[in-house]
């Protein structure tokens, strides 16, 4: 006896139905790993669709027309459950890519678990018991008191709690404030969860009207999420390197800004003159330059595929080779400050006025420094830790315009790169929070 042999005969319009949403399913698991096969969630979001995909197909498509046995009918099961921890799987790696903030999120990741195993649980019953699966709960609703029997709750109590894992692990996740793309997602995941569990248990001529239309709210929010994904990310690329955006995109922000000890370079610029500017131009004009600045200087830091840690005013800081390790930072620094002297000089000559002349100057250092997240339950900040942060903004206060001074580790680092700036080496100078005096060099056009 299979599924809907008894209560409701399979006609080739049914069978037509189920293969379509079955290909729409498998579809979409294509779509999300080609469109981004390096990430993770992708990947787990594509295999629970491959899983939904193969349940309808073999569960209704295959079982009605090979007259497969009870007991094959039963192995058919653990799609269900493939895509039952692989939907669970991609929530928890969701959780786990927005900050928690100062909230305990073991209860939710807990919770997850346990769905995933209620999806064994759902397996290992579907194996044993194959004949009371197919006859009181697929498709249960077509049945007169289906739901007074036991073996329909036998079936659903594993089913419901794993939607009821799925979607309070969601609502927890969006007690955190995720922002508004992966909020869009998990939204629409919400959404989706109960659509596609009432396809199991509704009649094979309605089924396919709940499970298509979960499948398409998770596909209207994946082509929202993505959209406002590429709208941030076109943001974020004017001040961080692509690298940086794909790899927080791709692996979580606590995965890809975990504290590590790294030899970077670190350059620090800002502009002469700005504050007497300030004082004398109207609020909006010093807005209007400080905007045009920070456009600017991040345009080049984006070419090179360093990292913005900070604006302040009319002071950048900028690492290169943190997050992402860069074998020749030095060198990469070096030129970079090179580019943005250039940017700065003809911007600054533009923002100048009769009575007040702005010019730009930059401090460059090398060496080893933690970078990581810190903050509080409010606010995280990606942030570099170490003796070249510091050296390379007292260098830069010493800068005079046009002028970029460098330390020697950065220059020992780069080797001969006078092609485009003359190196010339000054006295040492005492620089507060070092016990010697420093040795550097000045970079002059």
């Amino acid at each position: 006896m299979h599924q809907y042999t008894v209560a409701e005969a399979v006609t080739a319009g049914d069978l037509m139905q189920q293969n379509l949403v079955s290909l729409l399913a498998l579809g979409m698991a294509l779509a999300f790993v080609s469109a981004d096969r390096d990430s993770l969630g992708s990947r787990w979001l594509a295999l629970f669709f491959v899983g939904l995909g193969l349940s309808i197909d073999l569960n209704i498509v295959v079982a009605e027309q090979w007259n497969v046995s009870i007991a094959l009918h039963g192995w058919f099961a653990l799609t269900e459950g493939m895509a039952c921890i692989a939907l669970l799987e991609w929530i928890l790696l969701v959780r786990r890519t927005v900050p928690a903030q100062d909230l305990d999120v073991r209860a939710g990741d807990w919770l997850l678990r346990l769905g995933q195993g209620a999806a064994v649980i759902y397996c290992i019953l579907s194996v044993l018991y194959p004949e009371m699966r197919l006859r009181d709960f697929l498709g249960a609703l077509n049945h007169d008191g289906a739901l007074r029997r036991p073996g329909f709750w036998i079936f659903a109590v594993p089913i419901l709690f794993i939607g009821y894992a799925g979607i309070a692990s969601i609502m927890l996740l969006l007690n955190r404030r995720p922002d508004r793309a992966e909020r869009v997602r998990i939204v629409a995941m919400a959404g989706a969860i109960p659509c596609m569990t009432a396809g199991m248990v509704m009649p094979l001529h309605y089924n396919a009207v709940p499970l298509l239309l979960g499948e398409i709210i998770v596909l209207v929010g994946s082509v929202r999420y993505h959209v406002l994904q590429g709208q941030r990310g076109q943001f974020m690329s004017r001040f961080l390197s692509p690298q940086v955006a794909r790899l927080v995109a791709e692996r979580g922000l606590q995965t890809a800004m975990r504290e590590n000890l790294l030899e970077i370079t670190v350059v620090c610029c800002d502009l002469r003159g700005f504050t007497a500017f300030a004082e004398a131009q109207p609020s909006a004009r010093v807005l209007q330059v400080l905007r045009e600045y920070y456009d600017a200087v991040g345009a080049v830091v984006a070419e090179f595929g360093g990292t913005i840690k900070d604006f302040a005013g009319d002071g950048i800081l900028i690492l290169v080779g943190a997050p992402i390790p860069i074998e020749l930072h030095a060198r990469r620094g070096m030129e970079m400050a090179q580019r943005i002297r250039a940017v700065g000089v003809e911007r600054t000559r533009q923002w100048s006025t009769p009575a007040h002349t702005l010019g730009i100057g930059l401090g460059v250092a090398s060496g080893a420094v933690t970078v990581g997240v810190i903050g509080g339950s409010s606010r995280l900040e990606y942030t570099a830790v170490g003796s070249a942060v510091n050296l390379a903004s007292r260098l830069c206060e010493q800068a005079a315009h046009t002028e970029i001074l460098l330390d020697r580790r950065t220059v020992d680092l780069a080797g001969a790169l006078s092609y485009t700036s003359r190196l010339e080496m000054r006295a040492p100078l005492a620089v507060k929070g070092f016990s010697r005096e420093i040795v550097y060099y000045a970079a002059t056009t």
